[in-house]
């Protein structure tokens, strides 16, 4: 299945267990993951999912959880009939030193429309490495500050889409 494997992890200062119980509410992914639209949960381990593909092709699957163990890991999969198949699993750990949680994502997925749409979303800045690392900077913000960190200057929202507009904080006219 995998066209795409990504692994990558952060840490972030807080307990694991509100760590955990903010990502296992689906509904969350909207505010820090740029390309997710929607998650929808349609029984207690299973979702709907919308997302923007590259090119601004919208793609829709829905998953189910085949592992989960509170406060340190959910893996899923996805169902028949996606328009992406995807799977992975996110760990949570204890960081060293009492630094709060690891988030450690193992993420597969096959490229919808092959090699062409990976090398169009590579073209365009999409690959899916950098784009993980960037939801999981976003979750920490998220996780630590309650929102997405952005500049005065370019107010688009606590939304993850909104995200992308943003520009590095500039110091005021005024000082």
């Amino acid at each position: 299945m995998a066209d795409v494997h990504v692994k990558t992890a952060v840490t972030v200062r807080q307990p694991r267990a509100r760590v955990y119980r903010f990502w296992r509410d689906f509904e969350n992914f909207p505010r820090f993951m740029i390309h997710v639209e929607s998650v929808q949960p349609t029984g207690d381990r299973h979702s709907h999912w919308v997302v923007t593909a590259p090119v601004g092709r919208k793609v829709e699957w829905d998953a189910e959880i085949v592992e989960e163990r509170e406060n340190e890991l959910i893996a899923w999969r996805s169902l028949p009939g996606a328009d992406v198949d995807n799977e992975g699993a996110v760990r949570f750990a204890d960081a060293p030193g009492d630094r709060g949680t690891e988030i450690h994502v193992d993420l597969r997925y096959a490229v919808p429309g092959g090699a062409a749409t990976d090398l169009l979303a590579k073209l365009f800045g999409e690959q899916p490495e950098q784009q993980v690392k960037d939801d999981l900077r976003r979750a920490k913000q998220v996780l630590e500050t309650g929102e997405v960190v952005r500049s005065e200057a370019t107010p688009h929202g606590v939304g993850a889409r909104g995200q992308v507009l943003q520009r590095p904080a500039q110091p005021g006219s005024d000082g």
